[in-house]
């Protein structure tokens, strides 16, 4: 949302880079699954940490105040990528010189010890179900970006968990859009859909707790649920109004637009607002994603300095009690392991069968892969810790249904491929994330501190596996494709089916393994790609612009 007065916004400096000494060349040490603590658990956490500044970029000229309404925000209240982008979009918009703000329920559970300058800005009321609930509007620091926490004096957002709180989530969420709306005063809006699955399906009873009559927007060009008309009782759809309501809709790249104005049931609805409908491929934060200052990470790296990529390999097979060189007589594998990193929720979206079929099939191939993620259905989750069961205790496989910031920069930095076979994927950050940590090894000799690793790695890097849709279709390009050789980073499948999956992933590890100067090379052009958020925020700026009210 974009606000041009009323709200006193905070003077926030530059963000002082602070790095935990974490691990060095000079005192590394290799972890063992026998440790009493997890490796990744070890040396630094998500609280220590103070993000990096960004590299310095042109101001704007004509500056406007920001505001992020969301439900999530990196790391402090992160599920998923929505709190990676939310946090990167702000602090990029930030660095162009723009008064920003995230607004955000203070959960419960928020990390406070991650936030500075904490103070009560006021207390309002806001309505919710016949009653004016007290509100409280905090203001902190977090990440170096200006956080505002509403707090209503109810049940609301109280739990250990960013969702699945013992409180009608819904009904909590409509209080908070309210909330914001009434601190904010007659914003301008601008809605980001990060995924139109998520329709927001509303009973009008439901939607009349926050003081507007349901039965006003239940017409086919507000925000009745198409899906319902004709049912008793019909429904609304929170995201098809927001659609009509909205000054301007984005969605978070240009071929996700694509897919959803050509199916889906919110179609039409999407084809009459065109206009004001943009698709803006998301980027990364490259001050949080970067090898060489990373703090998770046990040595750093990048293009020029290599040593650090090897020893993130190793310290994560030693960690999780992998091999370090083959063991076993896969097809593709001479030698040297290709490590897969498949890091994910573990939802229907993302491709459940696609991953167990993966599983199966590099170890089939002689390569080691890793699964970190977790699952919000019980059904899902009880056939990986079955998988977990039969293959942690292997010397190919680890899945590890958990959450954490601190593995997946470890995985990240550790892995040859990252795989995203998404059924379908609005953006996606991981293929984006893993080709940010490639680096390139053509010497065998690789010297720091008294360390001397003296067998042959041969390629290193990250190269994306993923499947044609969305997001993924706009930053992966198959290698065997010739009408896109200039720009070819990766292997690309798509189909849904398994046989689809297993192609790529035999060409992938073909190519790793039978042509490592090619690899190298494919790294190194992988590596100076520009994911970061600077180009994608000056897209986001122009739409915030264009809804102003001058």
């Amino acid at each position: 949302m974009i606000e041009e007065h009323k709200i006193k916004p905070c003077k926030v400096g530059t963000v002082r880079v602070t790095r935990s000494p974490g691990l060095t060349l000079e005192n590394i040490k290799m972890p063992s699954p026998d440790d009493e603590i997890p490796f990744w658990e070890s040396s630094i956490t998500t609280s220590d940490v103070t993000i990096e500044a960004p590299l310095s970029v042109d101001k704007d000229s004509d500056l406007m105040h920001v505001i992020h309404v969301t439900a999530e925000m990196a790391p402090i209240a992160k599920v998923g990528g929505l709190g990676d982008v939310v946090t990167g979009l702000a602090r990029a918009c930030l660095s162009r010189g723009h008064t920003v703000d995230i607004m955000l329920p203070f959960y419960e559970c928020l990390p406070k010890q991650q936030m500075t300058e904490f103070n009560l800005i006021c207390t309002y009321d806001s309505y919710h179900d016949g009653k004016w609930v007290q509100t409280n509007a905090y203001r902190a620091v977090a990440s170096g970006i200006p956080v505002i926490l509403i707090e209503p004096a109810n049940q609301f957002f109280k739990g250990q968990r960013i969702y699945g709180g013992s409180y009608d989530e819904l009904e909590a969420y409509l209080f908070f859009c309210r909330a914001c709306l009434e601190y904010m005063q007659k914003p301008r809006i601008v809605l980001t859909i990060h995924n139109m699955e998520h329709y927001g399906e509303c009973r009008k009873e439901q939607f009349g707790k926050s003081g507007l009559d349901g039965d006003v927007y239940a017409t086919t060009d507000k925000a009745v649920d198409d899906r319902t008309i004709g049912h008793n009782p019909e429904r609304l759809s929170l995201l098809k109004g927001g659609i009509v309501y909205s000054n301007a809709v984005v969605t978070v790249s240009p071929s996700y637009l694509k897919e959803t104005l050509g199916s889906g049931w919110l179609s039409s609805i999407l084809i009459k607002y065109r206009d004001k409908y943009n698709g803006v491929l998301n980027g990364i934060d490259t001050s949080l994603w970067n090898p060489a200052t990373d703090p998770f990470l046990p040595a750093k790296f990048d293009a020029q300095s290599l040593a650090g990529k090897i020893i993130c390999k190793e310290y994560v097979q030693r960690g999780l009690g992998l091999p370090i060189k083959s063991v076993g007589s896969g097809t593709h594998v001479k030698g040297k392991v290709p490590l897969v990193v498949c890091i994910t929720r573990l939802v229907a979206q993302k491709g459940l069968h696609l991953i167990r079929h993966a599983i199966k099939h590099v170890e089939e191939l002689g390569g080691q892969m890793v699964v970190l993620g977790r699952a919000s259905n019980g059904q899902v989750e009880k056939e990986f810790e079955s998988l977990a069961t039969l293959h942690n205790q292997g010397s190919s496989i680890r899945i590890l249904l958990i959450y954490s910031e601190e593995l997946s920069h470890m995985l990240y930095a550790a892995a040859d491929m990252v795989l995203v076979p998404s059924i379908y994927e609005p953006c996606g950050l991981a293929q984006m994330i893993g080709m940010r940590y490639g680096a390139e090894s053509k010497d065998d000799r690789i010297f720091g501190g008294g360390l001397s690793v003296l067998f042959y790695y041969g390629v290193l890097g990250m190269v994306p596996i993923v499947r044609r849709t969305g997001g993924l279709a706009d930053t992966v390009f198959d290698m065997d494709d010739k009408s896109k050789h200039e720009v070819s980073n990766g292997f690309v499948f798509e189909g849904i089916d398994e046989k689809s999956l297993s192609s790529a992933m035999d060409r992938a590890f073909t190519f790793y393994s039978d042509k490592p100067d090619e690899w190298q090379k494919l790294v190194m052009k992988i590596m100076q790609i520009d994911n970061s958020w600077n180009n994608a925020a000056g897209k986001y700026i122009s739409i915030y612009n264009s809804v102003r009210s001058h």
